[in-house]
């Protein structure tokens, strides 16, 4: 009896604290030129340090699944029990946002609920109080715009989400206003659903959230080395901003490219996983340098573990949203990474694979990387679990002086299979007089100072079957993404060095160089940065 008593006191004091305690969100409506989020509180009797604000979307969402949570602690006067935060403008998940404010008792903390960093997670437990909504003025218009190479020459491709799959269209040309010279294409159309995930946090309530529906437009006809300017949408559910490229020049005497591995995403609050601040800045300088190119093409290629969004969905809205003011200009290319498909069911684990590919790709199975990207080619594997094909896996392309030639370390790369047939039979054809130079790249490196355990099966594996290829037709650089940082080898052969001639000139085997420094780090969320 004395227990319920205790228990109907605390309930009371719950729901008075409730009662008492206001929590706002402006603006309501989120508009183009909104650039911030205000959360107001006021009223919250004895302040705790550890009390927070979930973010949530869509408002039906259970208070566990929450998307993220700031202390309110990060307001100087949060101990009188009324302050503010502000959240830089959120992703359109194509779902209204909802803030509400818990009480976590220090007492309640559990090391069975955990992040990335094995710090314990808010549970949702007291609820005083919860916002309004806070919605997009136009829920369906295009975002997320990003361009890349097509397999024609003359050909851009542009992708995009929407909140709906009703008819999108394309329309471009030479001069900056709309209006003579200018075509209209169809975009195409697909999505993917939470059955198509493979494992946990991808499949459950926690991680998946609605993709919205990717559009795909293909711009055709462009003469080389020339700015078009493009728009995205149609008249009904409204149109992107008017963005510009220059179109591939495959006759120019150079090539610019901006090149780097393992970037991640930037997000404004904390979530189940480790978020990468640095890549703010890797953006920032690649958007610095293209402004300064003027009309030279260029393009931009990712080489693995892209968003880092480990099986939370919202996470890949956030990453477009940051890439696209290059993206959306620029070219932008990618080759998979343990992070966009590794799972335990996974099709290819081969004998001596124990320990490579494990749960990385917190259950997406390279599903969302497979439709949220279209790379030149049709490389594909199915994902073994009646999903879609996971896609982007090998294929290659020449950008001025340079031959372009991107792998799949997570799938089938050993003798006699499709990838390293595809990889002999394209080396094999590359016209040296043309394209002098030749680039090739995946995500986990064949060498490495790194001695990390699980991936040496892996490195013998790559230099058995696959260096001998790189050196029999004379590739000329081999970039690797995975370890998080720069290193430079000389050309090398079977663990030797051919050459230390700083010259240029071919040694007999191609130089490699780790670039897995876009953003990524291994530091904890907790710790100061040196």
């Amino acid at each position: 009896m004395l227990l319920f008593l205790l228990f109907l006191l605390a309930a009371g004091e719950a729901a008075a604290a409730a009662a008492a305690t206001t929590l706002t969100a402006t603006p309501a409506k989120l508009t183009q030129s909104d650039r911030e989020i205000t959360i107001r509180w006021s009223g919250l009797p004895d302040p705790d340090g550890l009390d927070y604000v979930g973010i949530y979307s869509p408002p039906t969402s259970s208070d566990r699944d929450f998307l993220g949570y700031l202390f309110l602690n990060g307001s100087a006067t949060w101990r009188t029990g009324t302050g503010e935060l502000t959240l830089p403008r959120l992703p359109n998940l194509r779902a209204p946002y909802q803030f509400r404010l818990f009480r976590w008792p220090a007492r309640e903390y559990s090391y069975h609920h955990i992040d990335h960093d094995g710090n314990p997670l808010p549970h949702g437990r007291h609820r005083v109080a919860a916002s309004g909504e806070v919605a997009f003025d136009s829920p369906s218009r295009p975002d997320q715009v990003h361009l890349s190479f097509a397999d024609g020459v003359d050909e851009m491709r542009v992708m995009f989400v929407c909140g709906d799959g009703g008819r999108r269209v394309v329309r471009y040309g030479p001069a900056k206003e709309e209006g003579e010279g200018w075509k209209e294409v169809a975009a195409e159309v697909r999505t993917y659903e939470q059955k198509h995930m493979c494992d946990s946090p991808a499949n459950s309530s926690v991680g998946w959230r609605d993709p919205g529906f990717v559009f795909d437009g293909l711009m055709k006809g462009l003469e080389p080395g020339r700015r078009y300017f493009y728009k995205v949408g149609s008249n009904s559910s409204g149109w992107s901003d008017t963005y510009s490229f220059i179109s591939r020049d495959n006759e120019a005497n150079e090539t610019i490219a901006f090149l780097f591995g393992d970037m991640g995403t930037y997000i404004p609050y904390n979530t189940y996983v480790r978020t990468q601040d640095e890549s703010l800045s890797t953006v920032k300088w690649i958007l610095r340098d293209i402004q300064a190119l003027g009309d030279k093409p260029a393009f931009i290629s990712h080489i693995g573990d892209i968003s880092y969004a480990r099986g939370y969905a919202w996470v890949w809205d956030h990453f477009f949203n940051q890439i696209e003011p290059i993206a959306a200009n620029t070219p932008y290319h990618v080759c998979i990474g343990n992070h966009e498909y590794d799972w335990p069911l996974q099709p290819w684990k081969p004998w001596w694979a124990t320990g490579i590919y494990g749960t990385d790709g917190g259950g997406e199975c390279g599903i969302p990387y497979s439709v949220k990207f279209r790379m030149p080619g049709n490389s594909f594997v199915p994902t073994g679990n009646g999903a879609p094909d996971t896609r982007n896996l090998y294929y290659s392309f020449d950008s001025g002086v340079v031959h372009f030639v991107y792998m799949s370390t997570e799938t089938n790369f050993v003798q006699g299979s499709e990838q390293y047939n595809f990889i002999k039979a394209d080396l094999e054809k590359v016209n040296r007089s043309r394209t002098p130079f030749v680039v090739f790249q995946g995500h986990r490196p064949m060498y490495t100072s790194s001695d990390e355990a699980r991936d040496a099966a892996l490195k013998q594996q790559m230099l058995q079957h696959l260096e001998p290829l790189l050196v029999t037709y004379n590739v000329t650089l081999a970039l690797w993404g995975h370890v998080h940082r720069y290193e430079r080898f000389c050309p090398m052969k079977n663990f030797q060095c051919v050459n230390t001639s700083s010259s240029f000139q071919y040694s007999g085997a191609p130089v490699h160089l780790v670039i897995g420094m876009g953003g990524q780090d291994w530091q904890p969320i907790w710790q100061p940065t040196a």
